[in-house]
């Protein structure tokens, strides 16, 4: 009996996940514009430690155990035709090529500043990537970081511990940190923070630039809408939580009015069954919490259980965002859950238990070593 054909587009932190659970289950079809999983994870650990990041976040498709039965295509998408059930891709050589499925999972993530973005890369340009970010803050006396998300509380604690020589200060627009947190949790970001010399600045509401776009570091000073004189700083990080889906490639039937993928209970868009999507891709709810909270592992489940034509699971979404804000620290990995609780993992057991043996080995079913040089193609 011939197997299903699933196509993830997008190979990002959870749509990787997806593709290892359904390989033993389909024959699956992996499209990414990067030539591994380059995760938006962890900004502050990226731009402040870049080889440690890469070790965690930056991983060649090759490497993975679990894609052996995967086929991984290199390109940018560009079109999708639910009814001929087929999507185009734009390869690196500039030709489209057509992938058919039977089922698609979309899982193409969102545009949010220069460490999440759909265009096409080498494996030779995300390393130079990686090491011009890191380059320029390095050489900065001074950092405005601009939000009062995790990310930016992550990007702030990171900097402020790498370089405690820099003047690194947070703007962000009110009273407190993290909103979408327990209170708790912004009582400890706002603690951490102070104890590492970040200076403070709540009721900061900043004109974001016109053009900003992709490139959210700038050396302009900023300016604020809430009436507090500019501000200057040799780097400014933007994490002010401008995403932008990355559906410019789907047809308009299948999206909302902000142009994420519209999607019922189980996943699946409407009037469209056989396709899913999953991850920050999704109009699930205001947090777009499938890209966490095993999002990956439910709508593998759905897909195995659509084609077997078999009851699908619901996805709930949860009131508050949980997990790490910080990153592993050198005195371990602080994890936050929704009732403001929080579990400190000590360094060891984030590096052996949780990176090495749940993550690589459980979730990506086992990790090769790195080649000596990476190629470029």
């Amino acid at each position: 009996m011939t197997r299903r054909r699933v196509v993830v587009a997008g190979m990002g932190d959870t749509g990787l996940l997806t593709a290892i659970r359904l390989a033993k289950h389909a024959d699956v079809v992996g499209v990414s514009s990067k030539p591994g999983m380059v995760s938006g994870r962890d900004i502050g650990t990226r731009i402040s430690a870049p080889q440690r990041w890469a070790e965690q976040y930056w991983i060649a498709f090759d490497r993975f155990k679990g894609l052996d039965r995967v086929q991984t295509v290199q390109g940018v998408l560009v079109g999708a035709d639910p009814a001929a059930k087929h999507i185009s891709v734009r390869t690196s050589d500039g030709t489209v090529r057509t992938e058919g499925f039977d089922v698609l999972v979309v899982a193409t993530g969102v545009t949010n500043g220069f460490w999440r973005r759909p265009h096409l890369q080498t494996a030779a340009e995300v390393d130079a990537e990686l090491r011009a970010t890191h380059a320029q803050f390095a050489a900065a006396a001074s950092v405005a970081v601009v939000g009062g998300g995790a990310a930016a509380v992550g990007s702030a604690v990171n900097l402020a511990l790498t370089w405690p020589d820099k003047r690194v200060s947070l703007f962000y627009p009110r009273d407190r940190l993290l909103t979408s947190y327990h209170p708790k949790v912004a009582e400890r970001a706002r603690s951490k923070l102070t104890e590492l010399g970040v200076a403070l600045h709540p009721g900061h509401r900043a004109v974001v630039p016109g053009g900003l776009s992709d490139a959210r570091i700038t050396t302009e000073p900023v300016h604020w809408k809430t009436g507090q004189p500019a501000t200057s700083a040799d780097m400014v990080l933007w994490t002010v939580g401008l995403t932008r889906p990355n559906t410019q490639w789907l047809p308009a039937e299948v999206l909302d009015a902000n142009g994420f993928v519209r999607v019922s209970p189980t996943l699946q868009v409407p009037g469209h069954d056989e396709i899913f999507a999953v991850g920050d891709v999704a109009a699930t709810d205001a947090l777009r919490g499938s890209a966490r909270n095993f999002g990956d592992a439910l709508v593998a489940r759905n897909i195995r259980f659509f084609l077997d034509s078999k009851p699908l699971r619901r996805y709930r979404p949860r009131a508050r965002a949980h997990g790490s804000v910080f990153g592993t620290l050198p005195d371990g990995l602080e994890v936050f859950y929704r009732n403001g609780r929080s579990l400190r993992v000590p360094p060891w057991v984030a590096r052996r238990i949780l990176e090495g043996l749940i993550v690589r080995r459980g979730f990506y079913r086992g990790l090769r070593a790195p080649a000596p040089i990476r190629d470029e193609t």
